[in-house]
């Protein structure tokens, strides 16, 4: 996670926060001590089979994964791959848009008009879109894995000290995503 979201995280909640990245092996069981996962890349995403079980298992016992899409690869490989992968693990169809009113939006700051655009938006792979949605599966009514097109993780990831030239903050949505998915959804 960008340690500029992380300074947010201290600034505007009370939320104990370790400043340490800690990454986890999704084949290793340390993946379900964390309440909140982050992934984000621009290669290929292809789960192992038990990858994959922990994966599917870490979400259905109420883990929270934000994928994060860092749009700068050729024919959109992780876009396709991550989205091939989740159809693997949870089955066709398990990846949905969410409305722009859903409580992910309100969840701590209110974003009316759904997810923030990014100046990283327009990817390099040839649809030149500005996404206006993001996606996500949803297991007993709540968000397990939120997947963004937006690439958020380069739009939070500079210097927290900089974050006083911005207009308005551009990790607060950050920070509603991780308390939608600390509060339960």
């Amino acid at each position: 996670m960008p340690s500029n979201l992380l300074h947010s995280l201290v600034e505007y909640t009370t939320i104990p926060i370790d400043e340490k990245e800690k990454i986890v092996q999704l084949n290793g069981n340390e993946i379900f001590k964390s309440p909140f996962c982050y992934l984000s890349g621009h290669k290929l995403v292809e789960f192992s089979a038990q990858e994959r079980d922990h994966f599917r298992r870490y979400v259905q016992n109420g883990g929270f994964v934000f994928v994060d899409d860092c749009n700068h690869d050729i024919d959109g490989l992780f876009a396709k791959s991550f989205e091939q992968e989740m159809e693997r693990t949870f089955g066709p169809k398990a990846l949905q848009k969410i409305p722009n009113n859903h409580p992910i939006y309100s969840a701590f700051f209110k974003f009316e008009d759904g997810p923030p655009t990014t100046s990283f938006e327009l990817n390099g792979w040839g649809d030149d879109l500005v996404h206006d949605y993001l996606k996500a599966i949803t297991i007993n009514g709540r968000i397990g894995v939120l997947y963004s097109n937006k690439d958020y993780g380069c739009e939070w990831d500079y210097d927290f000290r900089n974050k006083r030239f911005l207009a308005v903050d551009n990790t607060r949505f950050g920070v509603n995503i991780v308390m939608y998915a600390l509060m339960g959804g």
